[in-house]
């Protein structure tokens, strides 16, 4: 084997080729948007990217990883609002930007929906509903506690309207509830029975905004 031949397979098993992260960011996004948090796997991903899993971890530590890498820079998109100044209307304001955001972003959504991960330009809206609960004469521990009950609040309406947004993309599916209850549930259920006739227009007619501002006096009479 010649000197040349010999040095352009040193070439050939060498470092792998560099890959553009914001590339591997693109396609885990992809995923989740339109398949969901449960499709991207660091197989996947390196297969979409057009290398191999084990040359996708000189980039990107582990799942973890590239769904920080995904969420980054998301907050940053949407200008931060113009606040009222007393704290419990902050609190309120706060939590009603935070719902419009991600009511926008549904894959942010279901990639907060595993815990601990989030992007830390989002973070602002973290503290201001803690301060502001401070500020109310909250201790820092029961602030913790009204902006994890508030968080509730938002992220089980945003998780709801998604699964309304899909049930409503497909027409021809059957809707068992209300329709499942009859007069002979009356005894059981009878408010529920009673209302089953209007339920679509009660529900339609939810305010979150009203329904927020409630949690949001619950919590601070704490």
């Amino acid at each position: 084997m010649t000197e040349k031949g010999t040095s352009e397979n040193r070439k050939s098993v060498g470092r792998p080729r560099r890959i553009e992260v914001g590339r591997i960011v693109d396609v885990a996004r992809r995923i989740i948007e339109e398949e969901g948090v449960d499709a991207v796997s660091m197989r996947r991903v390196a297969k979409e990217v057009g290398t191999t899993p084990m040359a996708l971890y000189h980039h990107v530590r582990d799942k973890d990883e590239l769904l920080m890498l995904t969420l980054a820079g998301t907050a940053a998109t949407v200008p931060r609002p113009a606040l009222p100044a007393g704290p419990r209307d902050r609190i309120l304001a706060t939590a009603l930007h935070m719902h419009a955001v991600l009511r926008g972003m549904p894959w942010v959504v279901e990639v907060l929906g595993l815990g601990d991960l989030t992007d830390k330009g989002a973070l602002w809206m973290v503290e201001e509903i803690i301060d502001s609960a401070v500020a109310c004469g909250l201790t820092p521990e029961r602030a913790v506690g009204a902006y994890r009950t508030i968080w509730y609040c938002v992220y089980g309406d945003l998780v709801f309207r998604r699964a309304v947004d899909r049930r409503t993309a497909e027409p021809d599916r059957k809707r068992y509830f209300p329709a499942l209850l009859t007069q002979e549930d009356a005894a059981d259920l009878p408010r529920l029975t009673a209302l089953s006739d209007r339920w679509e227009e009660l529900t339609e007619g939810y305010d979150l905004a009203e329904q927020l501002a409630a949690v949001v006096d619950g919590v601070l009479r704490r």
